[in-house]
């Protein structure tokens, strides 16, 4: 398995940042050459799916924002909304921004298939959009976003690590994303990549909307009918819904069972410090963040994608979509100084907070 180190994501960061300012070249096509002659006063509308997972608002939204101010000299401006994880709202807000005459659009779909005429809408104006985190259906642009089966695949194999010589002894239960993030089905191919024939699945769930309270319940119900003594594990998507999960393992008696995540969100740090969840993946959002704002400037400007994007990702309805993945790796107890503190995601003291401070001592995390 391809487990790429931060400092390898940090350095794939600035190799792309370098390579925005050397990619000069013009489109070849009228509304290349028009909106090269903007330079850098652009509009850029930057559309996120929902505000429950903690790192839209806290992360992307202001990583992106602040990367365009700097690739503009700050004279761009940025349109920005969130959809709640309302699919139909965000349909709207993609009107907005049409109406608002944005030059490019970054887009995170609530719903990947339900905004293709959304895209196609935007594109009909010329409005270029890129794909943000999930690969949105119709004509995208670009598209940036990690490696999203490598995701699963850490995710499963680390449960396997926490399972050790006990994989065979119970069955586990699988809590995958929702069926409209087209990343959900790349996290669980992934994830049976690394779990199938090494472990018994006892039940396997689609999470609708990747809602916490959603996963709880689910989880309640795979108790139920696969019986507390015999789950092992739990291959959680992501930490948001590990939090459900561990709340429903607890009113049931259970404990020193093994959860996934992903996000690296800050209670699941907390949680993974003091052995309530096993690990999460941590997805570098800044070179991400980055590689968007990157991409959206290039081509409002009419410039070529050519130095930026260096992989090929493609749609049921768009092939060989320029884009940038970025590599991830596996968070857990023993590597928390090494990738969120040393990034700066979070500080010892943001984690370290009352009854996490003496796990934190023994941890050495500082």
């Amino acid at each position: 398995m391809r487990r790429a180190a931060v400092a390898v994501a940090a350095g794939a960061m600035a190799v792309s940042l370098a390579a925005c300012g050397s990619a000069e070249e013009a489109g070849g096509d009228n509304d290349s050459t028009a909106s090269a002659a903007k330079g850098d006063n652009i509009k850029v509308g930057l559309l996120l799916p929902e505000n429950q997972t903690a790192r839209y608002e806290k992360f992307d939204r202001p990583l992106i924002e602040e990367k365009i101010k700097e690739l503009t000299n700050g004279k761009a401006t940025v349109d920005y909304n969130n959809a709640k994880q309302d699919a139909n709202l965000q349909a709207q807000q993609v009107d907005t921004m049409i109406t608002n005459k944005v030059d490019v659009l970054i887009l995170d779909a609530v719903d990947a298939k339900a905004i293709k005429n959304s895209v196609q809408k935007a594109v009909d104006q010329g409005i270029k959009v890129v794909a943000y985190d999930r690969l949105a259906e119709g004509p995208i642009s670009a598209y940036t976003s990690f490696d999203n089966v490598e995701v699963g695949k850490t995710q499963g194999e680390a449960l396997l690590t926490a399972l050790g010589d006990k994989a065979k002894d119970g069955q586990i239960v699988m809590m995958n994303g929702s069926v409209t993030d087209p990343n959900a089905a790349m996290f669980k191919e992934g994830a049976h990549a690394a779990l199938d024939g090494k472990v018994n699945v006892g039940k396997e769930y689609d999470t609708k909307e990747w809602k916490p309270e959603n996963a709880n319940s689910n989880m309640e119900a795979a108790i139920s009918a696969v019986g507390k003594d015999k789950i092992i594990g739990v291959y959680s998507a992501n930490d948001g819904m590990a939090g459900g999960i561990i709340t429903a393992l607890k009113a049931a008696g259970l404990s020193d069972i093994p959860v996934t995540g992903q996000d690296a969100e800050l209670a699941a740090v907390q949680r993974i410090i003091t052995d309530e969840q096993y690990m999460s993946v941590y997805k570098p959002y800044a070179p991400e963040a980055a590689a968007a704002a990157e991409m959206a400037v290039a081509l409002a400007q009419g410039k070529s994608l050519d130095s930026i994007a260096k992989d090929k990702v493609s749609s049921d309805s768009a092939n060989d979509v320029p884009s940038v993945l970025v590599p991830v790796t596996s968070l857990t107890k023993d590597n928390v100084n090494d990738t969120v503190i040393k990034d700066g995601v979070y500080t010892a003291a943001e984690i370290c907070t009352g009854k996490y401070k003496a796990a934190c001592d023994k941890l050495g995390i500082k």
